[in-house]
């Protein structure tokens, strides 16, 4: 219904307008945190904010598009990101980290995935490597599935188009929501339809489709080592100096792919929100969230884990 340019604009009015509402000038209490929509990032982001909320803080999770993530960041309009997916992002991330205005902490979660992506089906039939994919262009109707508009993933694959990498110029990038691009692909999937996605671990589509990752992927596309990811947190310049506190707790801050597949199993097999999966996989998990608060504190000082534990005791 609108061009891609006005969604943008409304976008980033729609953002704006919710830090105005949000009340973000809370000084030394308020911790803003985007985040791009993602199962995963969404678990992260969510665990963060109910730590630092139980430690006395007024922290938010924003809901923003990846290139307006980068944007709110270096604008001082958000301070905290904890799904930069390297090196799929670095279109869209390197410039903020050249010009220092986002900082790229640690790594908080490696071993991830994102790349191309087939049903087992497909792939036994002869579709392994991005260059098979031509191939097949018709059984897949030249259209490769990809996620939201603006997205890393998306650029990549429509720069593939592009230049028309792999023989992939006549095809089509198809962009959707996270949940409509995988609703498409396991429709798909149920009538034994070939198609190619954009897929990516942990995430919980790897146990509900019977799918298998592609070869062939390029420092150009998605990595050198087929797609295989790094993910990493980021930050707006100034704000590790500026709450040190929060800084320590993000340094701790790792999220294993095992236990990211292991929450969003249960999400699925139990009825879950993100945040109701995650705290109870954290409970069960005592080492890890002390980890986590090792050498952190409350606002008024006091030590972190009580405080921590006290909001634990809610979850059943």
């Amino acid at each position: 219904m609108f061009g891609s340019t006005t969604k943008r604009i409304f976008a980033v009015m729609l953002f704006a307008a919710t830090l105005l509402m949000s009340g973000t000038a809370l000084a030394g209490k308020s911790v803003r945190f985007v985040n791009v929509g993602w199962t995963g990032v969404t678990i992260k982001t969510e665990l963060a904010v109910a730590v630092l909320d139980s430690l006395g803080y007024d922290a938010e999770n924003l809901l923003v598009s990846v290139p307006i993530a980068y944007k709110a960041m270096s604008m001082n309009e958000a301070d905290v990101f904890l799904g930069n997916w390297m090196p799929s992002m670095k279109t869209i991330a390197e410039k903020f980290f050249n010009d220092g205005s986002v900082v790229q902490m640690r790594a908080n979660m490696p071993g991830a995935k994102y790349t191309l992506a087939v049903p087992a089906y497909a792939y036994e039939a002869g579709l392994h490597d991005f260059s098979d994919i031509a191939r097949y262009a018709d059984k897949l109707g030249h259209k490769i599935y990809g996620i939201e508009e603006g997205n890393d993933g998306n650029e990549i694959i429509q720069s593939m188009i592009d230049r028309d990498m792999f023989g992939l110029g006549d095809f089509e990038l198809i962009p959707s929501s996270e949940a409509g691009m995988l609703g498409q692909v396991q429709s798909a999937a149920r009538e034994n339809r070939w198609v190619v996605f954009l897929g990516w671990a942990p995430h919980s589509m790897n146990e509900r489709i019977d799918m298998r990752y592609l070869t062939g992927s390029t420092p150009e596309t998605f990595g050198a080592n087929n797609g295989t990811a790094t993910i990493y947190t980021n930050v707006r310049q100034g704000f590790l100096e500026e709450m040190p506190n929060v800084a320590k707790f993000l340094e701790n801050l790792d999220f294993p792919v095992s236990m990211m597949n292991q929450i969003m199993t249960e999400m699925g097999e139990h009825n879950l929100g993100t945040l109701e999966a995650g705290l109870r996989w954290v409970k069960r998990h005592p080492e890890v969230y002390r980890a986590w608060l090792d050498g952190v504190v409350t606002v008024d000082g006091e030590p972190a884990l009580p405080a921590f534990e006290q909001r634990l005791a809610q979850v059943e």
